[in-house]
């Protein structure tokens, strides 16, 4: 269930709801413990919170020169203005702005900060997507539909047509059930924020916080209501939150879930141009990586290398990288040729870690992801992943992208790392209850619990997510090169997870069930990332990168 779901599951949809009909019952809301702001780097022994340990790792580099990494986000975009990221971009030297022309030939025009592999004409992009299997679906149902069996010689598209049939069908059932849950909820967001901005006297377009609740005094019920009803919002979404985040993000949810029961099969053609299903090298795409949906890749790039120590936003894991943008995630599931050619390119123009906070249920092009997976091998590159936020058993039901690969050659590759989600207490919710977790297909858990970030429009953004478990993780990769840049791809992926102590004999809620289980079994590490383990660990490596 989407965080969404789970907010206005409960008290607060009932709340939602009888606002329409019979007024709130007049209950007061229950707040989570927020951890501290910026606890994913906090250490456990010192601080209280399962963090990285940032503090000791620096202490440890103290007093040695770093080398500068580029660290690619494979993501929604990036806002380029923000404060935090716009010193540590990565800038194209061989190209020159705004001419209009390929200099440095690598068949992306003017791709000064990265690439939109989403873009297309006239400053536009196809960044509101249906899921893979809506689409699939639609692709065969005029094949397939009206088969039982499979017609000779066609006994394996078949077999694939069952598995997009029952996966379509179990998509479109679940959106069609949040959209009944979520659409009145935020009806009921928009009728109440309206209520709370008259009575704070602001503006239309202005946007409160869950302090601003406090200079509220409730007159009548109404107002009274409205406040109880935002008051548990911002229980559930953190003190950073404003109520137009909460409803953007909403709107994009629901636009999401819209599109999957009643899908825009071409806005793909009618944006980008290009045909997904044709891996042809012809260029498509735009150099514009900063649209409205870049809140999601922004706060990934700060948490890999957001400057630090200026007074604002959070400090980055990293203190000497430049983050290349690259665009090839929608709202909605990303197309196995754009992911392809997006690792191809952060490879091509010098990327030595990728971060990819993005997965689905089907990859009907997966050998090209695969292909792309070899390439950045060979190039002795590092692939960081999201492992998913289903809270499923990836050993048993893996997600796309993986190191699966099709034909047969790898199923663990060296140069990979899935990261789970972890909280910022030692104790029965150690793990993310959404996180994807697996005892061979997870390598390691990071912080990914009411993360703070910056965001594209505010200081700060406080959300879960394995998407952002695996930014922390990749800032540790980054901040191992920064210091250690002789060692390889693998050194780097064997230094994180060997710095992951196995929390031996830690009872946790099994992610989505309410069964307790040790938690070295929900990864193949068993532990939590570590920077100041990892770089005394590779303080002690002999790296096999060539020519450094």
């Amino acid at each position: 269930m989407h965080k969404f779901g789970k907010i206005f599951s409960g008290a607060v949809l009932c709340s939602a709801v009888l606002f329409s009909y019979s007024g709130f019952a007049q209950v007061a809301p229950v707040a989570t413990p927020e951890p501290p702001k910026a606890w994913h780097l906090m250490d456990l022994k010192t601080d209280g919170f399962f963090g990285i340990s940032a503090k000791q790792a620096y202490l440890f580099v103290a007093g040695k020169k770093s080398k500068q990494v580029v660290v690619a986000t494979i993501d929604s975009g990036i806002d380029t203005a923000q404060n935090d990221l716009k010193p540590i971009l990565w800038t194209n030297a061989k190209e020159i702005p705004g001419n209009g022309i390929d200099d440095d030939h690598n068949g992306y025009v003017d791709d000064i900060h990265g690439w939109n592999f989403l873009g297309g004409s006239g400053g536009k992009c196809d960044f509101t997507e249906t899921t893979e299997e809506v689409r699939e679906y639609n692709k065969l149902k005029g094949k397939y539909g009206t088969i039982v069996s499979a017609p000779k010689g066609s006994e394996k598209e078949f077999a694939y047509w069952e598995k997009v049939k029952l996966t379509f069908e179990t998509t479109v059932k679940k959106s069609k059930e949040e959209i009944a849950q979520l659409q009145p909820a935020m009806n009921a967001l928009m009728a109440t924020s309206g209520y709370i901005k008259r009575a704070l006297n602001l503006k239309t377009d202005a946007s409160f916080t869950v302090k601003d609740l406090a200079r509220i005094k409730a007159s009548n019920d109404t107002l009274n209501q409205s406040k109880y009803v935002w008051q548990s919002v911002f229980d559930q979404e953190g003190g950073s939150a404003t109520n137009a985040k909460i409803i953007a993000d909403l709107s994009e949810y629901l636009a999401k879930l819209n599109n999957d029961v009643n899908p825009d099969l071409d806005a793909r053609k009618r944006i980008v141009g290009d045909d997904p299903d044709v891996q042809d090298g012809k260029p498509y795409g735009s150099n514009i990586v900063k649209f409205a949906d870049a809140s999601h890749g922004t706060g990934v790039a700060s948490l890999i290398g957001a400057v630090r120590n200026n007074g604002y936003g959070i400090n980055g894991v990293a203190d000497n990288v430049r983050i290349m943008a690259i665009k090839a995630v929608p709202n909605g599931d990303e197309y196995d040729k754009d992911i392809a050619n997006a690792i191809r390119y952060a490879v091509d123009n010098g990327a030595q870690v990728i971060n990819m906070s993005f997965g689905k249920k089907l990859s009907p092009h997966k050998g090209w992801v695969d292909a792309a997976f070899k390439y950045a091998a060979s190039k002795d590159v590092l692939l960081i992943q999201a492992s998913g936020n289903d809270n499923l058993d990836m050993d048993a039901k893996p997600e796309f992208p993986n190191d699966i690969f099709e034909d047969g050659s790898a199923k663990d590759a060296d140069n990979l790392i899935s990261v789970g989600a972890s909280a910022a207490k030692l104790d029965e919710n150690m793990a993310g209850t959404f996180s994807n977790y697996g005892k061979k297909n997870v390598d390691v858990f990071a912080p990914g619990v009411k993360v703070t970030m910056v965001d594209t429009d505010a200081e700060f953004n406080t959300a879960d997510g394995t998407s952002f478990s695996s930014p922390i993780t990749a800032g540790i990769a980054a901040l191992v090169l920064e210091y250690y840049p002789t060692l390889s791809a693998k050194q780097v992926k064997q230094v994180i997870l060997e710095s992951a102590t196995p929390l031996q004999g830690t009872m946790v809620l099994k992610p989505g069930e309410k069964e307790k289980v040790d938690f070295t079994t929900l990864s193949k590490t068993g532990g939590i990332v570590n920077a100041y383990k990892a770089l005394v660990i590779a303080s002690k490596l002999k790296g096999e990168r060539a020519g450094i």
